[in-house]
């Protein structure tokens, strides 16, 4: 065989999932359709990140005399150059991925891969020419693409998916945005933060549905204040695209109307084209299947990240390609299935959460208390002019370990971690509350929750 293995795809799952089986000295090939990083590093996690952090910039210059501070005249910005340093960004952290795979001696192939019965791999490149790869094993890391809205045309100048909304020139004067799950509340931030007028549609109760209900209702009340329309409980029944704009028309009648519409309903697994004819791969809801060692259906191939299915997040494809190649190649290593994860939303004011909400608690019968903290009693988050938000902890009774945590505010993304590990460890609120935190810092209100929880907080 000309490989140990051979991973195709080079996103979060792809290229973590060949440079570990490099680490256990086995020969890899990664194959990716269109740059190392895949969807995440060149299209999604990153180069939306970028954006933010102006989209935040933008916001902080709008109040500096809040801070003792002033500018003369108002904040202007280049909406080109914003979305310019977006894509450079991305290029910087792919040729980082890129000369990783040198480094680590992985072989990198940039084409389009297909899988055949006999588990040869044919890759054709840009070029198109073919090369056939042979290897013992076989990951695929494919990823998710986008989901379009039925019979609405992803056209790039009227109908966006994120990844043509990351591609634009010009500001929007006013956007739909159609699904509040993580990319949609992120994309209404960012253009609700330089002038766009941003209506956001959902057509579940609560806008990031997967989240605690109070976490999302104080997003809520935040994006209204800052001028978004938000519609929840809102199904659309019409889609119209115009040369000026497009349309929808919602249960009850109403009509919206915007410039641009921005799909963010949700992804499908981006299996086109892989399999040769003659192999078939078993899916669930159009996602491999796979067993307790990530095995799909088919033995000697693997799937990791978000062609399994959910959770579509960038760290769990990591973990799991990490797990699927160390079960491969590590005598006597049993890979174990993500259950727990930290999931995170960056518009501000920041989302993140772990393990249960409460409303899951309460359904799943369990014996739980809440103990929670706001951001307005914590010293680091006045001093900072970042007192919105609180952290929420679901704590087992009668041992109080952490069942869920939640936490929306400031830095709420790099908060989360200390949870996760709380959670990993089956730590108690004794122990989070005994752990000394240090001050002025927004960790203490871990600390403070944990202290809340057992009936003793100090600064509430």
């Amino acid at each position: 065989m000309d490989y140990d293995l051979i991973v195709i795809g080079g996103g979060p799952a792809g290229y973590v999932g060949a440079i570990r089986a490099a680490q256990l000295g086995k020969k890899v090939v990664c194959v990716e359709m269109e740059r190392a990083g895949g969807t995440c590093l060149n299209w999604g996690c990153i180069p939306t990140k970028a954006l933010l952090k102006s989209a935040e910039v933008k916001q902080l210059l709008g109040h500096v005399e809040d801070y003792g501070l002033s500018l003369s005249g108002e904040v202007k910005f280049d909406f080109a150059k914003i979305m310019q340093r977006s894509r450079g960004v991305s290029d910087q952290m792919a040729r980082g991925i890129e000369y990783l795979f040198k480094s680590k001696k992985v072989d990198y192939l940039v084409g389009k891969a297909q899988i055949q019965p006999d588990k040869k791999v044919i890759v054709t490149g840009t070029d198109g020419k073919t090369q056939t790869l042979t290897g013992n094993a076989i990951l695929i890391a494919t990823g998710a693409k986008a989901r379009a809205l039925p019979g609405v045309k992803i056209d790039g100048e009227k109908v966006l998916t994120s990844r043509e909304a990351l591609a634009i020139k010009m500001l929007p004067k006013s956007i739909l945005i159609l699904g509040a799950g993580a990319i949609g509340c992120e994309f209404a931030y960012f253009f609700n933060a330089f002038g766009s007028k941003v209506t956001l549609v959902e057509m579940l109760p609560q806008i990031l549905p997967v989240e605690d209900t109070e976490v999302a209702e104080l997003l809520k009340r935040s994006f209204a204040k800052s001028g978004i329309e938000i519609l929840t409980d809102t199904k659309v029944e019409k889609t119209e695209v115009g040369p000026k704009g497009v349309k929808l028309t919602v249960a009850g009648g109403k009509t919206l109307e915007a410039e641009h519409l921005l799909v963010a309903i949700g992804v499908e697994a981006n299996l086109d084209g892989l399999l040769g004819a003659g192999l078939k791969l078993e899916t669930d809801r159009g996602y491999l299947k796979t067993n307790d060692r990530y095995e799909t259906s088919v033995k000697g191939i693997y799937g990791a990240g978000d062609i399994i299915g959910p959770p579509w997040l960038a760290h769990v494809a990591s973990h799991e390609a990490v797990e699927a190649v160390e079960g491969l190649f590590v005598p006597g290593k049993k890979p174990h299935k993500v259950t727990v994860f930290p999931g995170c939303t960056y518009c501000q004011p920041q989302v993140a959460s772990i393990g249960v909400t409460e409303k899951q608690a309460k359904e799943k019968g369990l014996k739980f208390k809440v103990g929670k903290f706001p951001y307005k009693a914590s010293g680091k988050a006045v001093a900072a002019g970042d007192s919105e938000g609180f952290v929420k902890l679901i704590l087992g009774e009668p041992h109080g370990e952490i069942l869920g945590a939640h936490i929306i505010g400031a830095d709420a993304t790099e908060l989360i971690a200390e949870l996760g590990l709380a959670i990993t460890l089956e730590a108690t609120t004794d122990e989070l509350s005994t752990t000394i935190h240090a001050h002025p810092t927004l960790a203490e209100m871990v600390h403070e929750a944990a202290l809340a929880g057992e009936g003793k907080p100090i600064h509430i």
